[in-house]
């Protein structure tokens, strides 16, 4: 290769987006392919990954482990659930934890997990962590998918400044051949299949050189079964846990009372306006007062509902409201939170006022009307 030819391509690589984002990118769109529950990022230092993985709908358990127990405080605050959190509960659950400890160490907590990533971790070993790594994670944690991202050494030619490795810590920086060979058998040892990719593309011209972050996707290729998990399962924890959040979900009784409550009142209110509305209308005009009568057909129209029962039909008696428990049901948000009718009147008991016999929310508009 020419020398000059490789100077040049020095002063002038740059990654768009940065080479960070497009691994985490790349995990990303690996968790929207293949839907995993549960996910652990091994060496997840400031914890940026496991933040954008915290979006992603499919995910119900996330855990971080780092050696570095500041680095990972620094930043786990961006982990909490935030107050529209509580006030929108999502109706998966959520549970995120940080763990503080070494990847060459067992620990039962690590167990069950359908994804686990290694990005830009197995350069930071030592020779004596990188031999026991793959028994760790393929032997003990056994996921579905493993994904290990490090610097491809055969790149380094193209990037400014870089004399030996790209960080000072790193321990080693391996090339294709090396990364490949170790990959591969490892993958032969624990019953693994490896895929190879990697982000950052070369300059044109300078394809031989691959990807600037080389990447190996790892599948297992059978079941593990629960007699070797527990066979080798540790009798005692060796992390510290240094950060657990739960975040509030519709799966919760608690949070889907609030929401079925919240939405039960918005939906009578929205009915009970029209009706008022459409009663004034009325009594603003003689001839029409005493033939007021409100077909439901007038909300099926208004809000988009199917048309529904006549004894579903919402009524004034007196200074009170009436809603039938069965017609606010049978708005769609409503009627997705509680699941069955009987599920619905559960859990508004003794939090919304009802009529007398429990079918309908009531309103007392005596107010109102010294108002009008």
């Amino acid at each position: 290769m020419d020398k000059n030819f490789k100077e040049e391509f020095r002063q002038i690589i740059k990654f768009e987006p940065p080479l960070y984002k497009q691994r985490y990118q790349f995990v990303k769109d690996l968790v929207e392919k293949y839907k995993p529950k549960k996910v652990a990022d091994l060496g997840c230092a400031d914890c940026s990954l496991l933040w954008m993985l915290k979006f992603c709908s499919c995910i119900e358990v996330l855990a971080g482990l780092d050696i570095c127990a500041n680095v990972m405080k620094e930043k786990m605050h961006t982990l909490s659930p935030l107050p529209v959190d509580y006030l929108q509960p999502s109706e998966r659950s959520l549970t995120v934890t940080l763990h503080h400890g070494s990847v060459a160490q067992k620990d039962p907590c690590m167990l069950g997990f359908d994804l686990v990533t290694c990005i830009e971790l197995i350069e930071h070993l030592e020779e004596s962590e990188l031999k026991k790594f793959p028994e760790v994670v393929f032997g003990f944690m056994a996921p579905s998918i493993v994904v290990i991202s490090t610097p491809n050494s055969e790149f380094n030619c193209l990037l400014p400044r870089v004399m030996l490795y790209r960080h000072p810590d790193h321990k080693f920086e391996w090339s294709q051949a090396e990364f490949q060979s170790w990959a591969l058998e490892t993958a032969r040892c624990y019953d693994y299949s490896v895929e190879f990719t990697g982000v950052g593309h070369p300059p044109t011209g300078m394809e031989k050189v691959g990807f600037c972050t080389q990447i190996g996707v790892f599948f297992r290729k059978y079941p593990q079964s629960a007699e070797s998990v527990q066979s080798e399962k540790p009798m005692e924890a060796v992390y510290k846990t240094v950060f657990k959040a739960v975040y509030p979900s519709l799966k919760d009784e608690k949070y889907l009372q609030n929401a079925v409550i919240s939405e039960v009142i918005f939906t009578a209110q929205i009915i009970k306006h029209r009706l008022m509305s459409k009663r004034q209308e009325y009594s603003d005009d003689p001839e029409r007062k005493s033939k007021f009568q409100l077909s439901m057909d007038y909300f099926s129209d208004y809000l988009g509902k199917v048309v529904v029962e006549k004894n579903m039909e919402p009524f004034v008696s007196g200074n009170e409201v009436y809603i039938p428990l069965r017609t606010i049901f049978s708005f769609p948000k409503v009627n997705r939170l509680s699941g069955t009718f009987e599920k619905l009147c559960k859990l508004i008991a003794g939090k919304v006022t009802l009529s007398s016999d429990g079918s309908a929310v009531m309103f007392n508009i005596e107010h109102e009307n010294e108002e009008n």
